[in-house]
């Protein structure tokens, strides 16, 4: 399907502007200030994320990064597009959540290559979030951004494949996208790798495998794998397969 041209002018923009945006990062922050009101956008986003997160000296003020993010968002400035999809998804101080304005804006940055945006839009789709649920949309989705090795839309696919929601059941290859997942230290992935290890789906069974994977992802504060461990720990004793208990694994902590 052909995308109108005021899209395909803002994926040449967004391109163009990428290697421009690290350089404008370098900038004092009063300096991408004065870019930012003459019609900079890449200055424009580095402004919200200042008021976004509360860094650099600025009080964090969702209102004042939402305008930032919208001004470049007009602007054709894909991450604009985005950071303001996430700020209106979730909402905050004195900005109301709006989901779909959020997934019209994350499918808008998601269609311009935006790796992020494409899981947030495949998110949305799943789980009909300001959109219509649609488990054949959130494939596809999900598919773009796990083509660019985005770890949670691996995960997200691999369990869709899994069971078999909006594709045909395939144990294989849900398997190699929690491998994948799992590779970039995604806990939840992890977690996945046991549970097919245990069942022996996609992969031959192995139990003692399983264990490990497990102990990981609980050593990544995941509760639902803390509790697999206990439990497949406590089988592999009763059978004699273990003879000793494992070692549990430190808790890290996550973001």
């Amino acid at each position: 399907m052909a995308w109108p041209l005021t899209e395909l002018v803002a994926v040449a923009h967004a391109q163009q502007t990428q290697a421009a945006q690290s350089t404008v990062a370098k900038l004092p922050f009063t300096k991408r200030l004065t870019l930012a009101k003459a019609g900079d956008d890449e200055a424009q986003v580095s402004v919200a994320m200042a008021y976004e997160f509360g860094t650099e000296g600025k009080r964090k003020n969702l209102v004042k990064a939402a305008q930032w993010y919208r001004k470049a968002a007009k602007g054709g400035n894909v991450d604009g597009q985005y950071r303001l999809a996430r700020i209106v998804h979730n909402g905050g101080k004195g900005i109301n959540a709006s989901p779909d304005i959020a997934a019209k804006l994350y499918e808008s940055a998601a269609r311009q290559g935006h790796r992020d945006a494409q899981y947030w839009t495949g998110y949305c789709y799943q789980h009909g979030e300001g959109v219509e649920a649609s488990r054949n949309e959130a494939v596809v989705w999900y598919t773009n951004a796990a083509e660019e090795k985005h770890a949670l839309a691996e995960n997200n696919l691999g369990l869709l494949h899994l069971n078999g929601k909006g594709v045909p059941r395939d144990l294989g290859k849900a398997f190699r996208l929690f491998e994948r997942s799992a590779d970039q230290d995604n806990a939840w992935a992890i977690n996945n790798l046991g549970g097919m290890y245990e069942m022996g789906w996609g992969t031959r069974r192995d139990e003692l495998k399983a264990l490990e994977y497990y102990q990981q992802a609980a050593g990544m504060q995941i509760s639902q794998a803390q509790q697999n461990f206990d439990r497949l720990e406590a089988k592999l004793k009763s059978s004699g397969k273990l003879t000793s208990s494992v070692k549990k694994a430190p808790q890290t902590a996550t973001e």
